[in-house]
């Protein structure tokens, strides 16, 4: 789950952190009144959206205007500047051609900045351990960085079983050419985000950038955190953060029937039931020529009413130009599946070629439900059958 980084930040300022004062607004006579309230005379108006690039990016109504960080001067210019945000589409190398709309913009206090600084806390798959991750080059993406410097990333992994200590964050100010006091700063900084990461349950923290002000101090000028879905359980007071207008709205109607779905670029839409078979799946309908629409994973005990629920996901991706069902019953009886299916087909009027593949539990009574629903489903025998029938079906009626 990600969040603003107006809650990033406060959240950041509970562990230690240091952060600028700000305030969020939701119209142009708030975001006056919050100038207000900073000591000035210089002001940041930051549109809030998940996504990265913001001040590089444009509004989809003004192409060759300011982007989503504008710089004022007075109250009248904080107003001007989050009349231009709000309501409008911010286009961004993150959020794609389409765009976000924003809804709220973060006022914020102006900085002395001497250097700009990358600092991110994240998990680190091949080690198992939570990784700092440090460059000198901040207010760049660190895959442009890593793609074309990566000698400039500097990287400390943290044992889980000792936890952070001084001297890693001392090695990093070294590497990034702190001078001492600066370091001193910084390894307090990182010392809080660390704690702040480990009892949030984070997957990941990133400050970009991370600024090493006039005056030697060392402040968050951005902030991004991410957080483990899996341990949401324990934090019911993360969960408010939620701005449910910044997620696929395909994806939120998934979660409320305990449905795995991610939304994919492709043609071909997917229903699996099965993580690893539904990584196959899409692979196969890669090898024949398409590509997934989405990954779906109806889990090992679905309904039918939860399988209908996934049908209708699917077709309402306007993308979706044929879909695939690949199911193995094992808990999951085929049968069930097959109500489902032919359930939602009718539902929803199915107007795209759907190809099922049915193996296991019940197979027979399931293929047996297909053939007599009168609908026009394409029947599989295996996988590498499914995902060709399906690439020619779509070519078919295109």
């Amino acid at each position: 789950m990600n969040i603003h980084e107006y809650q990033a930040k406060d959240l950041l300022r509970r562990y230690g952190v240091a952060v600028l004062d700000g305030h969020v607004a939701w119209t142009p006579d708030e975001a006056a009144a919050a100038a207000a309230k900073l000591p000035g005379p210089v002001y940041v108006v930051k549109s809030q959206i998940h996504a990265g690039g913001r001040g590089a990016g444009h509004f989809a109504d003004d192409p060759a205007g300011k982007g989503g960080v504008r710089i004022a001067r007075s109250a009248a210019e904080v107003r001007e500047a989050a009349a231009a945000m709000l309501g409008h589409v911010l286009v961004t190398k993150q959020t794609g051609p389409a765009g976000r709309k924003v809804h709220r913009v973060y006022v914020e206090a102006g900085c002395d900045i001497a250097r700009e600084l990358y600092l991110s806390l994240l998990v680190d798959r091949a080690s198992g351990r939570v990784t700092i991750v440090a460059s000198a080059e901040g207010g760049m993406e660190i895959e442009e960085v890593a793609a074309h410097s990566p000698e400039k990333i500097l990287r400390v992994a943290v044992d889980p079983a000792t936890g952070f200590f001084p001297f890693q964050a001392r090695r990093l100010a070294f590497g990034l050419g702190l001078s001492a006091a600066q370091a001193g700063a910084f390894g307090k900084f990182v010392a809080a985000m660390y704690d702040a990461f480990i009892a949030l349950d984070c997957a990941i923290v990133e400050i970009n950038p991370l600024v090493v002000t006039g005056a030697g101090a060392v402040v968050a000028l951005d902030a991004k955190i991410s957080f483990d879905d899996n341990a949401l359980f324990r934090h019911a007071e993360l969960e408010a953060l939620r701005d449910e207008a910044e997620e696929d709205p395909k994806e939120l109607e998934a979660a409320k029937h305990a449905l795995n779905y991610i939304t994919l670029d492709g043609t071909i839409g997917c229903m699996v039931n099965g993580a690893g078979l539904a990584m196959a799946t899409m692979d196969i309908i890669k090898l024949y020529g398409a590509a997934p629409a989405n990954f779906l994973d109806v889990g090992g005990s679905a309904t039918a009413e939860r399988v209908t629920a996934a049908f209708k996901i699917i077709l309402s991706d306007p993308h979706v130009e044929g879909i695939l069902v690949n199911i193995f019953g094992g808990i999951m009886r085929c049968d069930v599946i097959a109500d489902g299916v032919v359930k939602a087909a009718r539902e929803v009027k199915l107007s795209v070629p759907l190809v099922v593949r049915l193996e296991g539990t019940n197979v027979a009574q399931g293929k047996a439900i297909l053939a007599q629903s009168g609908l026009p489903i394409i029947a599989a025998d295996n996988l590498a059958d499914a995902a060709e029938k399906v690439v020619a079906a779509v070519k078919e009626a295109a």
